[in-house]
């Protein structure tokens, strides 16, 4: 029986198993694992079926995105997944307080500017040193120009709101070592997509 309240977003299905991989040979082997910006859900009943020696706590400031996750663990009958909280990035006080890891896919390009000043604001505080924080997503990187199906999204989510677009990585990056967060290295992902992963200092 299919639960109304579940979401789908398309391009989950196929970028799940590559950010899976990777968070594999990031992720500590057990501990919380704090999801920021869970969207529909999808994303995190994948990685917590996956790696069961880890809880997950998946988070979202938009109550429809919670209903649907709380739908999506329901539905999958994951035992080490934790109600979604509601978690806005840009703002100071966040309703957890220390986690093992954080995992951000697909927020920085959709949200304003101080959606990642909050985030790695947040990460500094919640992670202990050595714990990482891994993003996924389009960015701009170095001097190379976009790739033509990156400029037209960039261009297509600027229309949009101003506010959002893809962000460069050196950006993000001085950002997160004002909090304590080092860059350790950029993996290339299908679709012009990459994960950033940072480590706390």
């Amino acid at each position: 029986m299919t639960d109304d309240a579940r979401l789908h977003a398309p391009a989950t299905a196929r970028n799940r198993g590559p950010i899976l991989d990777v968070l594999r040979g990031v992720l500590p082997a057990d501990g919380l694992v704090l999801e920021i910006a869970s969207g529909s859900g999808e994303h995190v009943v994948h990685f917590a079926a996956a790696l069961r020696d880890l809880v997950w706590q998946p988070s979202d400031p938009a109550i429809e995105a919670r209903r649907s996750i709380a739908a999506w663990i329901a539905a999958e009958g994951l035992n080490n997944v934790l109600p979604p909280l509601a978690l806005d990035a840009a703002v100071d006080r966040w309703p957890i307080n220390a986690a093992d890891a954080i995992v951000c896919c697909n927020m920085i390009h959709i949200s304003p500017w101080e959606a990642t000043l909050g985030l790695m604001r947040g990460a500094g505080r919640v992670l202990a040193a050595g714990a990482p924080l891994a993003l996924y997503g389009p960015f701009r990187r170095g001097g190379r120009p976009l790739e033509p199906g990156n400029a037209a999204f960039d261009e297509d989510l600027r229309r949009r709101d101003p506010r959002w677009g893809l962000r460069a990585i050196d950006d993000v990056a001085a950002v997160a070592d004002e909090h304590g967060l080092v860059l350790d290295r950029v993996v290339d992902m299908p679709a012009n997509n990459v994960m950033p992963i940072f480590i706390r200092r």
